[in-house]
């Protein structure tokens, strides 16, 4: 089986995708749709950013995409890190067709993964990586059982774009309160801070593990 892999330069996932890239016979590792020239039997698009036309998707057999969340609920953006937000410790993963739409495709799998409710951001990274790379090896290697997938079906629900403004805390609720974004802030990208007497200020968060 011909296996391209697809995701955005730069972006975390990069590190796995290469890993993948290994791990899977006949793969190619991708950073731009409108570089891969030939045709594949399956594209796997993971973390990346740009609108796929059409005319590119046509090209392959396959085009799937995984995204975390029981689709149809919670599609849209960053759906782990706002099920985290929400207190959940069971994630479904769903692995879909692209199309057109806004994570509208039909499903060939779904997965649950289980957190312990205690990870920060590159815990639960490294996390969702494994899952999805174990997906995507599996359907492979057990292509018969996943080649036709079934439509969505249930109540949609949207997730918004997150921005550093997310990663605001409010001085006036306890740490309890809002540990679960604290596990989410990316101390480098988008770092926890808070606003007191007209300064802004920056939190960083790590385990200790001693």
């Amino acid at each position: 089986m011909k296996v391209a892999i697809l995701t955005t330069p730069d972006e975390w996932f990069v590190p796995y995708a290469k890993k993948m890239k290994q791990k899977i016979d006949n793969a190619s590792l991708f950073f731009d749709h409108k570089e891969i020239d030939e045709t594949f039997d399956v594209v796997f698009i993971l973390g990346y950013h740009k609108i796929i036309e059409k005319e590119y998707l046509k090209r392959h057999k396959h085009n799937i995409v995984i995204h975390e969340s029981a689709l149809p609920q919670g599609r849209g953006w960053a759906p782990l890190f706002w099920q985290i937000l929400e207190g959940k410790n069971e994630i479904t993963f769903s692995m879909f067709e692209a199309s057109d739409g806004v994570d509208n495709g039909d499903i060939y799998m779904q997965k649950i993964l289980k957190l312990n409710g205690y990870e920060l951001n590159h815990e639960l990274r490294e996390k969702q990586a494994e899952l999805t790379m174990k997906m995507c090896t599996e359907f492979i290697e057990e292509y018969e059982r996943y080649k036709n997938p079934r439509k969505q079906k249930g109540k949609e629900s949207y997730y918004p774009k997150r921005t550093p403004k997310d990663s605001e805390l409010d001085i006036h609720k306890s740490i309890q309160e809002q540990f679960n974004l604290l596990r989410i802030v990316d101390n480098e990208r988008y770092p926890a801070f808070f606003y007191k007497n007209g300064h802004k200020y920056i939190l960083t968060i790590r385990k200790d593990e001693k």
